[in-house]
């Protein structure tokens, strides 16, 4: 009897272009294969034994004779390549528009409107690494006071601000306004408050982000496992992208270690229910920085981190390890990848096996539906009686 899954999102870890990728400017990419271009000495034993290298092999990521869990890969249903899409698909629903995205910045009209609301002019509007426009911009906002808005290839208004300049709270109380004014043909899929500090030269970007994302079109497994009384924990940006909704816990966390950390706990804490981990560095810190050696490095990280998981699971447990979509530290840009992502499956006591290249991130949450008997969902195709068998 199944009575604890734990889902443990890898923030942007693509395993390989998707068939269209190419309309997405894509075509090449590899999230996996690019770090393992640059660090062929990559070390990830722990991921190797689960099966990460039968998904997409290479030399420091072989592929095993008998892998520990069940392993495959899956393709986005959705249009898209953002955080919101892909999780919300993970979690049974499939979009059929994309999010708007501003390749060119945002309407004139739509900023004049949010500046008056606001009471500030804005600096930049147009997309951009979110490092990079700190260094050209930085000084100039603690200078004017003006937040710096920014985009990227994905559905985001983002706002940034210094800390000693514009405070944490205010800088919410901005993205908020930003929230309601960002509806109907402009409604993207995150406003994000990005709040750094430091000096001219040396600017950092703090673990004080804040997401505002819209309510799921919807209704998720999430919110069909709430309604058969299933206890849900959202650990990180979690509660953030289903803007709470469906999430009966929720904790931020400050990084992957503590987010490790903090899904430990609860594992301790928590005998049964749904456990929703994600785990932001890997985007943030080095796909968007492009940074393959550091996104290695936190790989790696995670890699050590994964016993302090798998040994407080129990044949009561299944774990999912998986991404939201791609993104690439070697390709060109800074934005997300229109990529695959790896789905890897663990029941302790239970043989691996190969699950294929499945049509929808959904199936993940047709499996967990099926699993737990809820009862609702609309999307997906269930891998657990190939998985586990009379389960």
């Amino acid at each position: 009897m199944i009575e604890r899954i734990t889902v443990i999102v890898c923030d942007s870890f693509g395993v390989g272009e998707m068939p269209d990728a190419a309309s997405y400017g894509d075509a090449g990419s590899h999230t996996l294969g690019g770090i393992c271009r640059v660090m062929p000495g990559l070390t990830v034993p722990n991921l190797v034994n689960l099966g990460l290298g039968n998904i997409a092999p290479f030399a420091p990521v072989p592929a095993v004779a008998h892998p520990l869990a069940a392993w495959g890969k899956m393709a986005e249903a959705s249009p898209g390549k953002d955080t919101t899409t892909g999780h919300w698909e993970m979690m049974g629903l499939v979009l059929n528009t994309a999010f708007p995205v501003y390749p060119n910045g945002f309407p004139r009209e739509l900023m004049e409107t949010f500046e008056k609301a606001i009471g500030r002019k804005t600096l930049g509007n147009r997309p951009a690494s979110g490092t990079e426009i700190l260094t050209e911009l930085g000084e100039e906002h603690m200078r004017t006071g003006s937040p710096i808005v920014y985009t990227s290839g994905d559905s985001v208004f983002q706002v940034a601000a210094h800390e000693e300049v514009i405070a944490v709270p205010e800088l919410y109380k901005i993205c908020e306004t930003a929230r309601d004014l960002l509806r109907g043909p402009h409604e993207v899929g995150r406003v994000i408050a990005r709040p750094f500090v430091g000096k001219p030269g040396a600017f950092k970007r703090t673990y004080n982000r804040h997401d505002y994302a819209v309510l799921p079109a919807a209704p998720t497994l999430l919110d069909l496992m709430v309604k058969q009384g299933i206890p849900t924990y959202g650990i990180g940006k979690i509660g953030d992208i289903f803007c709470g909704q469906g999430i009966g816990n929720s904790r931020r966390t400050q990084g992957n270690p503590d987010g490790m950390t903090v899904l430990a706990e609860n594992l301790d804490r928590y005998t049964e229910g749904f456990h929703y981990l994600n785990l932001v560095d890997f985007d943030q810190n080095f796909g968007h920085r492009r940074d393959p050696v550091g996104y290695g490095k936190c790989l790696e990280e995670f890699d050590r981190l994964l016993p302090s998981i798998l040994t407080r699971l129990s044949e009561r447990d299944l774990l999912f390890i998986t991404a939201d979509h791609g993104n690439d530290p070697t390709f060109k840009g800074t934005d997300h990848c229109r990529e695959y992502v790896p789905i890897i499956a663990f029941a302790p006591g239970r043989p691996g096996l190969e699950l294929g290249v499945r049509t929808s991130f959904a199936d993940l949450a047709a499996t967990i539906a099926d699993v737990w008997n809820v009862p609702g969902l609309k999307s997906g195709r269930s891998f657990a009686e190939a998985f586990l068998g009379s389960h």
